[in-house]
């Protein structure tokens, strides 16, 4: 790969593989996002979608191979300097949502600014305000719908203006009408210059995206394009 093609890309994977005992879980795994690009990442369960997912988020380091993120190379990492990147430059969506019960939806995403520098309320409502909440940041997340908790989770993500947005099956405890919302929402972000990788089991969710991966065996089985 060339200079000017590594410039580009905001994420790489080279041959990574990541055991479990005996269980490989990722092998040789190489893959390269580019800057603004949006990928889903698809595949049956026991594929290694959510391995690659946890290696992409630096949640895990993986057995061999390399993983740059802005051309550094965070595998070897330790988890000191994991969670600071985590922390700086990835935004991160659960399918759980992880909101904390006793903090109403502001202070839910005033939580990662305090993590990451300083609070500011007036910048964590503008979050709320971006995603459509603004009017439910007082209250609890037991006084949600799975979609306004979601959605708060995007605000969450992006309150420290991640260079990547990984998103893990952010649909998947959604009905119909909220999975179109953050649909939305994530299309927004892409047309404003986000990177995002989706992992997703969802066809309709990865037809979104610009490039579809698709695993099997811990290998990627398929890549191709959707529009």
């Amino acid at each position: 790969m060339d200079i000017a093609a590594q410039a580009a890309n905001i994420l790489e994977l080279r041959d990574v593989s990541m055991d479990y005992g005996q269980v490989k879980a990722l092998q040789d795994v190489s893959l390269a996002v580019r800057k603004g690009e949006w990928l889903a990442v698809m595949g049956p369960s026991g594929s290694g979608k959510t391995t690659m997912m946890n290696v992409i988020g630096c949640m895990d380091r993986p057995t061999s191979g390399e993983v740059l993120l802005e051309g550094q190379d965070v595998a070897r990492l330790l988890p000191g300097a994991l969670t600071e990147i985590r922390r700086d430059r990835i935004g991160l969506i659960f399918q759980q949502f992880h909101l904390i019960s006793y903090l109403t939806a502001l202070e839910n995403v005033m939580v990662a600014q305090y993590y990451h520098s300083m609070i500011d309320e007036a910048e964590a409502m503008g979050a709320l305000e971006r995603v459509g909440l603004r009017d439910r940041a007082a209250h609890l997340p037991r006084q949600l719908s799975g979609g306004e908790q979601q959605r708060v989770c995007i605000a969450r993500a992006l309150i420290n203006y991640p260079r990547l947005i990984l998103a893990d099956e952010p649909t998947g405890n959604l009905d119909e009408a909220n999975e179109a919302i953050v649909l939305s929402l994530l299309r927004r972000l892409h047309e404003e210059g986000s990177t995002i990788v989706v992992v997703t089991h969802s066809p309709g969710v990865a037809a979104q995206a610009e490039r579809t991966v698709v695993l099997e065996h811990g290998r990627i089985a398929q890549s191709f394009l959707n529009r």
